[in-house]
């Protein structure tokens, strides 16, 4: 009789036991999730995202052997408190200096970046005299509005030029077309795009020439927060870097819209911040 407690103190340790382990385990196979951001550009929703980049989402989950869930981070406050928080342990953005900040300042980790590279574009039309970079000084300048990661980047490109933007006849635009529009109609002389706009793309069919083009920086770069692992990171870029080599894998960059991915720019990310805020 006395033996009774006993089984019935060491059942309920079993159970408890084995409570925690089934909690342990359904923790850790919990899926990960990747935040994805496109800036200013597109007018995508929830899904419409999701069924963008789950094929990427599922080859970085394949690298891990864990599920990985897109979630869409339409604003940059929940962008950014998303990975202050460490909540999105994976974070691939455009613009360039919101995943750079993450890895300066909140502890992520550069897994690769996007090809080609991106680009500060300086254009004219094609029947202008300007034909080279420094005799665009005094002349009308059309860039995109102050606060965009794209103006900061040709801004600061300028800057390494030899141009005071403070002294120059600068006129900032909301959308990278108008830019375009402010040229065609002569309310501009130079304007200055991203080597990704849709503008970029059709520059000769749209009547502009190309003047000048900027240092290349990391172009919607792929981070992940500490929790993942240095050697999970590798499989993770070796899946990436193999994705090119496959038409499933073709698909999968198509359906993004890049050309391939680059695992060898984490300096130039640490590096990106310190240009911009020169």
């Amino acid at each position: 009789m006395k033996l009774m407690p006993y089984l019935s103190s060491l059942r309920a340790l079993l159970l408890t036991a084995s409570l925690l382990l089934l909690g342990s385990q359904a923790h850790a196979q919990a899926p990960l999730v990747m935040a994805i951001s496109e800036g200013t550009s597109g007018g995508l929703d929830h899904a419409q995202v999701i069924a963008k980049y789950q094929g990427l989402a599922n080859v970085i989950g394949g690298a891990l052997k864990l599920k990985v869930n897109v979630v869409f981070a339409r604003e940059f406050s929940s962008l950014e408190s998303g990975m202050k928080s460490g909540r999105f342990d994976f974070v691939m953005a455009r613009p360039s200096d919101y995943p750079a900040r993450a890895m300066r300042d909140d502890g992520y980790s550069y897994v690769a970046s996007a090809k080609p590279d991106g680009h500060c574009l300086i254009i004219v039309p094609k029947n202008s005299a300007i034909t080279q970079l420094d005799m665009a000084h005094g002349k009308r300048l059309a860039m995109p509005e102050q606060v965009s990661y794209m103006s900061r980047f040709c801004r600061a490109e300028l800057r390494d030029r030899g141009f005071d933007l403070t002294r120059e006849k600068v006129q900032y635009v909301r959308e990278q077309a108008a830019v375009g529009f402010f040229l065609e109609n002569q309310f501009a002389d130079v304007g200055a795009i991203a080597s990704y706009s849709g503008l970029a793309k059709k520059l000769e069919k749209d009547g502009f020439r190309l003047l000048h083009k900027s240092v290349a920086q990391p172009y919607f770069p792929l981070v992940a927060n500490r929790a993942i692992r240095p050697e999970q990171i590798k499989a993770i870029q070796k899946d990436l870097l193999a994705l090119s080599s496959s038409a499933e894998g073709e698909e999968i960059l198509k359906r993004i819209g890049i050309d391939g991915f680059d695992t060898g720019a984490q300096q130039s990310m640490v590096e990106l911040l310190k240009w911009l805020e020169k």
